[in-house]
């Protein structure tokens, strides 16, 4: 069917199964995994219903996954003192779970001889802020621990996301890198302007000018910017996914307002993420891992080794990301995308269960007398 407002209507509303899912307080599944199973009932793997190589879908998609991104950078808490003091020891976790994930990699790649054992390093090295960082704050638990995991989450997602558009389209690395650098080197300008507009006071008026007009300043510009990056990062061929995690890092640097963290989430939540992943699970062929079992136990091999190299940290953003980059430029076999989000919903399905056992142990915890 063409794309149009019964298309989104659509979307909408089997959007929906995400929410429903995750507000069943046993099973804790994330609302990303109802979102790409509704996806992949409606698209190329069920019954067709939706056409995910649609220009108009794809760019709303591409969309969602820059506003994603961007809210996934401004839950990195990179204002923490106590994070920034916990950097030391977790770069060094960090680089022995790389080494561990390398050896992985080219296993997997040996076996099934596929050739992309930088992509499966890069994979399993990766984890994501945006499902981790939300689990840790809902069980409320905090300390020296915590902290170290947080920054290894931050270091780990965005080394992966550099490295990602340089180990998945080889031929093109150093465009991309020069893209990389572009982007970072933008973000760190966002950030100084930001930081000089506080200083001055000029951010502090923009923002109640806004508020008492209701013109929704902070957003249009964070707009503006996060438009402008992502074409930039089209052009020289780097994942969006760079785009948005660079300038949600950039925001929540130099403060990001809680006026705009409510808007970015109202229309990232509400429309634009939910788009994306029903679009990503529409865009998937699940039906080729059944053609070839062997992707089956490729899908299981990276998320077995996500999980015994991070020792429970749920993936996302990067496999999503060379997913959508495999499926659009046809850099991957037929039926390895599936097979890189199916180790990805893996390690979610870990943390998940992971989580669920440390609440009942918060929960059975007796609580200590008041003094």
């Amino acid at each position: 069917m063409s794309f149009g407002f019964s298309t989104l209507a659509l979307i909408a509303v089997v959007g929906m199964v995400g929410p429903l899912l995750a507000s069943v307080p046993r099973l804790r599944i994330p609302v990303v995994i109802g979102e790409l199973a509704v996806g992949l009932l409606i698209g190329r793997t069920g019954f067709g219903i939706v056409d995910a190589a649609d220009p108009t879908f794809s760019l709303l998609a591409d969309i969602g996954f820059a506003l994603v991104m961007f809210v996934v950078g401004t839950h990195v808490p990179i204002r923490d003192v106590t994070l920034r003091s916990s950097i030391p020891g977790a770069a060094l976790r960090a680089v022995l779970v790389g080494a561990v994930a390398t050896g992985f990699a080219i296993g997997l790649a040996t076996v099934f001889h596929t050739g992309h054992a930088a992509v499966y390093a890069v994979l399993m090295f990766s984890s994501s802020a945006a499902l981790v960082l939300p689990v840790i704050q809902s069980l409320g638990i905090d300390g020296p621990s915590v902290k170290s995991v947080t920054a290894q989450i931050a270091i780990a997602d965005a080394t992966s996301i550099i490295l990602l558009p340089l180990v998945i389209d080889p031929d093109r690395a150093v465009t991309a890198a020069i893209g990389a650098v572009l982007i970072a080197l933008c973000a760190a300008l966002l950030f100084g302007a930001l930081w000089g507009f506080d200083r001055w006071g000029l951010r502090k008026r923009l923002h109640h000018f806004s508020e008492d007009n209701e013109f929704a300043l902070e957003l249009r510009i964070s707009l503006i910017v996060l438009f402008a990056l992502a074409a930039l990062a089209v052009t020289t061929h780097v994942s969006i996914m760079l785009a948005g995690f660079a300038l949600g890092l950039a925001v929540k640097a130099a403060g990001e307002p809680r006026r705009l963290a409510r808007q970015l989430f109202g229309i990232t939540e509400g429309l634009f993420s939910p788009l994306f992943f029903v679009w990503l699970g529409a865009s998937l062929r699940v039906r080729e891992l059944g053609d070839d079992p062997a992707y089956i136990l490729l899908g299981v091999g990276l998320g077995v080794g996500a999980v015994l190299a991070h020792c429970v940290a749920a993936q996302l953003g990067v496999p999503v990301a060379a997913a959508t980059l495999g499926t659009q430029k046809d850099l991957l076999s037929p039926g390895e995308p599936s097979a890189l989000m199916l180790g990805a919903l893996l390690t979610i399905g870990v943390t998940s269960v992971a989580s669920v056992a440390a609440a009942r142990r918060n929960r059975e915890q007796p609580t200590p007398p008041a003094a």
